[in-house]
C-alpha cells in the first residue's frame, strides 16, 4: 500500500505541470515589463519553485494572525504576501533581476494572465498537489481503516433530462465516467410544488418543507413579505422549518460536525460559510486565507470575471442577432452577477469544501447554483447554459480528488433541488405584467386600489449580499441586509403579489391570515379571477370556497378535497399529482388567498414565467419538477420511501424524502 508521502511519476508530472505554467508566465512578463531580465529559461523554474515553496511556508504563519483580523484585511495581507513573494522569486534567484520596483505590479499582472491562459491551454491540473498541502498535517495512517464521511454536492436547477443530454454531450463528463464505471448510480426524483430552492433545501437540511410555499411570499404573522435570499428572512424560515422537523422527531442533516456551505440554510451545522441564514458582520478570516494568500489566486478570480463579463455580454449579443427566441435582455446587474457566480463564488466554494473535508467534518453539503442562474436568463439547454454546467462538473472531480485524499472515506452525494422548465415570459405573452394585469382587473369595478408587488430579484443577488455582509463592516452589512426591503401594505382592498417563476401568490393584508373566500373575493373584484384565468398564458388560479380548495380555470373547476371536477379540469395538463400538491401548499399557514400557476404546453413543456426569465421554476410543468439524485452505486434507495400513488410509477417525492434517504445511508455506514 502506497504511503501519504510516497512520490510517483504521476507526482512528478503534476508537479512539473503546477511549475511549467508560472515559469513561461514570468517568461513573457519578462519580455512585456521593462525592468525585469533574465539570463536563462532555466532560472524561471527555479523562481517558479521559490514561489511555491514560499506559500506553503508563509502561509501556515499567516494563519493565527488573520484569525483576528476579519476577511477584509485578510485579503489585503494576501495580496501583500503574494507580491513579497514574487519580488522575492525575482531578486533571490541568481540569473534574474527586477530593475525597478515600481515593475513589481506589471509582473504581477502578466504573471498571473499569462498562467490562467497557459493552465487552461494545457489542461493543468494541480488538484493532487492542493490535496498535499491541505491535508499535510493530516496524513491518513497507513493501513488504518477511515471513518465514513459524507459529501453532498446539490447542482441548482439539474433536471433529470438535461443530465441525460449532458452524458451524451460530453458535458458532464466527470458524472459520466462514474456512471459508465458503476461507481454511482443515477435516477429522477420529483420536487414537489413548490419547486424552488428554499422549499428543496429545508427539506434535504432539516426534513420539513412546511410552510414554505414559494420563493418570497405575504407571511400574515409578521404582516410583511418574507424573501428566501436575505439573511434576517432566511433566519426565521429557518427557525420555523427547524421547529417543524423537531416536533417531527427530525434533526439537521449537519448536526452532528457538518459543515454548510452556500446554502440558504445551515442544516444545524456547527461550522457554516456563505449561508444566507446565518450570514453575519465580518467574522474571522482565517476560512478565506487558502484562497487569497496563493500566488495569482485573487488575480485569477479577477481576471476570469472580467472574462465572464465579456463572454456574458458577447452570448446576449449573439442571442439578439441570431433572433433566438425565447429570449430576454441580458443587461444590468445581472451580467456583474454572473460574473461573480461563475468564478469568484465558485472558487470559494471549492477552497471551502476542501478545508472542511480536510478537516474532517461527518457530512459537508455545498451549494453550486451557477447553471441555475444562467439558464434562467440565457434559458435552460442554450450553449451557454451547458457551459456553466460543465464548469461545475469540471468542480465535482476536484472535490472527488480531495475527498479521496481526506481523513474520512467520503461518500459523494450528487442531488439537484428542482428543475427548470423554459418558455417566454408571461409578459410577452400576455402583453403585459402580471402586476398591471391584476391592477387593471381590480380597478374596473370601482376607484383604483392599491397593489404592491415583491421584486423579481435572483437567487445570485442573496449569495453575493452574504459575501459582501462576511467582508463588510457591521454598520455597512446591515444596509446590504436591508436594502431591498419592500413597503409593507396596509389599508382595506390592497393586494400584495408575490411572484415566483411561473407562480404568482397573491394575498390581501387587510384579510384575516391573507385571505379571502372566493365568494368575497368575486364581491370585492368581480373581474379579478375571470379576467385572470381567461387571460393568455395564465392556466389556473386556486383559492377556497367554504373551506374548501378550489382551482378555478377557463373552463372548468376541480374541488381538491372532494376530487370533484366540473367542466373541463384545469389540472389535466399538469399531471396526476399535481392536485395533492397544491391541496398541501394551500394548507399551508402561510398559503396566499389566490395561487396563480402560468399555463403549459402539453407537448414542449413551455411555461411562462410572471418575472423576467426564460428558463424558471417554483411550479408544475416541464422539467421543473423532474430533479436528479446521483448516489454511490452500493447504496440502494429505499422502496417504503418510493410514492406509488400514481400506477405504474414509483419516484421518490419531495425533498423531505431526499432527508430521509440520506439520513439511513448515514446510519448505515455508521455515520
Amino acid at each position: 500500500m502506497r504511503t501519504w508521502f510516497a512520490f510517483t511519476a504521476r507526482d512528478t508530472r503534476d508537479l512539473l505541470l503546477s511549475l511549467l505554467p508560472t515559469a513561461f508566465a514570468l517568461w513573457i512578463s519578462a519580455h512585456l515589463v521593462a525592468g525585469v531580465e533574465v539570463s536563462s529559461p532555466f532560472w524561471l523554474l527555479a523562481s517558479a519553485a521559490v514561489l511555491a515553496v514560499g506559500d506553503l511556508v508563509v502561509r501556515p504563519l499567516l494563519g493565527p494572525l488573520v484569525a483576528f483580523l476579519g476577511p477584509m484585511p485578510t485579503v489585503l495581507i494576501g495580496v501583500s504576501v503574494q507580491l513579497l513573494l514574487l519580488h522575492t522569486a525575482l531578486t533571490a534567484v541568481p540569473g534574474l533581476d527586477l530593475r525597478d520596483l515600481n515593475a513589481l505590479w506589471l509582473v504581477y499582472f502578466w504573471t498571473g494572465l499569462v498562467a490562467v491562459v497557459a493552465r487552461w491551454v494545457i489542461g493543468a491540473n494541480d488538484s493532487r498537489w492542493v490535496v498535499r498541502e491541505l491535508l499535510r498535517h493530516r496524513p491518513r495512517p497507513p493501513g488504518e481503516a477511515c471513518p465514513p464521511g459524507l459529501l453532498v454536492v446539490q447542482v441548482d436547477g439539474l433536471s433529470m433530462p438535461l443530465l441525460q443530454f449532458g452524458l451524451h454531450s460530453g458535458t458532464l463528463t466527470t458524472i459520466a465516467r462514474w456512471l459508465r464505471e458503476g461507481s454511482h448510480l443515477a435516477e429522477g426524483w420529483r420536487a414537489a410544488l413548490p419547486s424552488t430552492t428554499p422549499a428543496s433545501q429545508a427539506g434535504f437540511l432539516h426534513g420539513s418543507t412546511e410552510d414554505v410555499p414559494a420563493f418570497r411570499w405575504w407571511d400574515p404573522e409578521l404582516r410583511r413579505v418574507l424573501v428566501s435570499n436575505r439573511p434576517a428572512d432566511a433566519a426565521i424560515i429557518e427557525g420555523r422549518v427547524r421547529a417543524a422537523a423537531h416536533a417531527a422527531g427530525r434533526t439537521g442533516l449537519l448536526a452532528r460536525d457538518g459543515a454548510s456551505i452556500g446554502n440558504v440554510f445551515s442544516g444545524e451545522a456547527g461550522h457554516a460559510h456563505l449561508v444566507v441564514s446565518t450570514s453575519r458582520a465580518g467574522g474571522s478570516g482565517r476560512p478565506y486565507l487558502r484562497y487569497v494568500a496563493r500566488p495569482f489566486v485573487v488575480l485569477r478570480s479577477l481576471l476570469l470575471t472580467v472574462g465572464e463579463i465579456v463572454k456574458e455580454l458577447y452570448q446576449g449579443w449573439q442571442q439578439r442577432v441570431r433572433r433566438v427566441e425565447p429570449r430576454i435582455p441580458r443587461r444590468g446587474w445581472y451580467v456583474l452577477l454572473r460574473a461573480v457566480t461563475n468564478t469568484l463564488l465558485r472558487d470559494l466554494n471549492v477552497v471551502l469544501v476542501a478545508q472542511e473535508l480536510s478537516a474532517g467534518r461527518s457530512v459537508v453539503f455545498v451549494d453550486f447554483l451557477d447553471y441555475d442562474e444562467v439558464a434562467h436568463h440565457a434559458g435552460v439547454a442554450r450553449a451557454e447554459s451547458l457551459d456553466a454546467l460543465a464548469g461545475i462538473d469540471r468542480v465535482l472531480q476536484t472535490l472527488a480528488d480531495v475527498a479521496a485524499a481526506a481523513p474520512r472515506d467520503y461518500r459523494v452525494v450528487i442531488v439537484s433541488d428542482h428543475g427548470q422548465a423554459q418558455g417566454p415570459t408571461f409578459e410577452q405573452v400576455s402583453g403585459r405584467h402580471l402586476r398591471d394585469l391584476v391592477y387593471d382587473l381590480m380597478d374596473r369595478e370601482g376607484p383604483t386600489h392599491p397593489v404592491v408587488t415583491t421584486a423579481a430579484g435572483e437567487e445570485m443577488r442573496g449569495r453575493v449580499d452574504v459575501l459582501v455582509r462576511d467582508f463588510a463592516t457591521s454598520t455597512r452589512a446591515e444596509l446590504v441586509s436591508n436594502r431591498h426591503e419592500e413597503v409593507v401594505a396596509s389599508g382595506r382592498d390592497s393586494v400584495v403579489v408575490a411572484t415566483a417563476g411561473c407562480t404568482a401568490l397573491l394575498s390581501m393584508p387587510d384579510a384575516p391570515q391573507g385571505r379571502l373566500d372566493l365568494d368575497e373575493v368575486g364581491r370585492r373584484w368581480p373581474a379579478l379571477v375571470p379576467g385572470l384565468v381567461e387571460t393568455r398564458g395564465v392556466g389556473f388560479v386556486v383559492g377556497r370556497r367554504y373551506e374548501e380548495v378550489v382551482v378555478v380555470g377557463p373552463e372548468g373547476e376541480h374541488h381538491l378535497g372532494s376530487g370533484r371536477v366540473e367542466g373541463v379540469d384545469p389540472l389535466l395538463p399538469f399531471g396526476p399529482r399535481a392536485a395533492g400538491e397544491l391541496l398541501r401548499m394551500m394548507r399551508f399557514a402561510t398559503a396566499p388567498a389566490l395561487f396563480v400557476h402560468s399555463t403549459v404546453d402539453p407537448v414542449s413543456g413551455e411555461v411562462h414565467a410572471f418575472e423576467e426569465q426564460v428558463g424558471s421554476h417554483g411550479g408544475l410543468g416541464g422539467w421543473q419538477t423532474e430533479a436528479v439524485l446521483v448516489h454511490p452505486a452500493e447504496w440502494k434507495v429505499a422502496e417504503d420511501l418510493r410514492d406509488r400513488s400514481v400506477p405504474g410509477e414509483a419516484p421518490i417525492v419531495g425533498a423531505a424524502t431526499i432527508h430521509e434517504q440520506l439520513v439511513r445511508w448515514m446510519k448505515e455506514v455508521d455515520l
